[in-house]
């Protein structure tokens, strides 16, 4: 049980930190191109790697969530 802790704080972190440099590339971004005025953006590259890392950590922070609330029972 308390290793499913200590993973949830460390996945945790990451997710905060992949959060940030999302927002801080999004803003970034914006103020060089017309087009994400428009709402039409593709993220391509590094961008969509982050973008679906910070997904496969998300959800990996859900199912330890889930799971340390099933040992706690």
């Amino acid at each position: 049980m308390k290793i499913t802790l200590i993973l949830q704080i460390i996945v945790s972190v990451v997710l905060i930190v992949l959060v940030t440099l999302q927002s801080k590339e999004s803003s970034l971004g914006s103020s060089f191109s017309s087009v994400t005025q428009s709402g039409f953006h593709t993220k391509r590259g590094p961008e969509k790697a982050l973008y679906l890392f910070t997904i496969i950590i998300g959800t990996l922070f859900v199912i330890l969530s889930i799971l340390n609330i099933l040992l706690l029972r």
